[in-house]
Parts: C-alpha cells; structure tokens; sequence
C-alpha cells in the first residue's frame, strides 16, 4: 500500500476522531439531588468509556473511539462543575422546581410532570425541564390555577 493512502485514511479518521462540543445550555444549571448523582455517573461512565478507548493499540481505531467519550466528558464535567443542586420544594401550594405537577388541558388530557434540570429532563418518563415553556408557565401557580400556553389553557389539578 501506497504512503498517500495510508495518510488519506489518517487524516479521514483523525476529522472523525474530533468530534464539535455539545452546546451547553445557557442559562443557570439547575439539579435535583438525583440531578446531580446523575451526572456525576456520566462523567464516570465517560471516563471509562475513553479509558477503554486507549487500550486500542491501531491508532486510528483509539481516535474514533475516544471522540464520542472525549466530547461527553467534556460536557458532563463542565455540567458537573456548573451545577446548582435546588433542595426539594419545601410546600405543595406553589409549583417550584423539582415539583411534580399534574394539569388537565382543554381537550381533557391530564398529564403529569416532574420539573427538574435540563440534563435530567426525559418527557417520556415524566420529567420536564424547568427552562422548558411548560414549566416557565407552570412555575409559581397554585392548584385551580389556569395557565396559558399559546392558544391553550392548562389547568393545575395537584401539586406534590
């Protein structure tokens, strides 16, 4: 095999090895306790992601493996480092974060949704980060208050 093929794969693979940060949100970092556990283990879990990364011994194989790991460790950390961990809400009258919170909606849906920090926020499991519309509307309600989302009305059914 020619050298020029053999730079052409390493300068294929090294721009594949270098993958662009995720953006952080911006804005304060808030965390639920969990929140912060979280993250601690997808530092973790990237860590060991790379360190298995380097044991590769084709140098091209140890940079297009460590490019996922690198950038997420890179991201958690600084998510890890900016953390602001917010004690659970100390009442039920007032949606704040961390609460969870049900509401009903003009076309008799019910939903139900924990408010909690932009990394832990997983909808589909009931969770909503507080940056997102949804919780900007609800926070600061109280239970029978009406909150208005665009054209929608979302009423507060229970606060826990």
């Amino acid at each position: 095999m020619s050298v020029a093929f053999t730079k052409e794969d390493s300068a294929e693979t090294a721009s594949e090895s270098v993958l662009p940060d995720r953006p952080i949100p911006p804005g304060l970092n808030l965390v639920t306790e969990a929140g912060l556990k979280a993250l601690e283990l997808q530092v973790q879990s990237a860590r060991t992601a790379f360190e298995a990364a380097q044991t590769q011994e084709d140098i091209n194989e140890r940079r297009r493996l460590s490019a996922v790991p690198l950038r997420d460790l890179r991201y958690f950390s600084e998510r890890l480092r900016t953390a602001q961990v917010v004690p659970a809400p100390a009442t039920s009258e007032i949606v704040a974060f961390g609460s969870t919170v049900t509401f009903s909606r003009e076309d008799g849906r019910v939903q139900t949704y924990r408010i909690v920090g932009e990394d832990e926020a997983d909808p589909k499991s009931g969770t909503i980060s507080h940056a997102s519309p949804i919780a900007q509307t609800l926070l600061g309600k109280s239970v029978d208050d009406v909150a208005t989302l665009g054209p929608q009305e979302l009423e507060i059914v229970k606060i826990g």
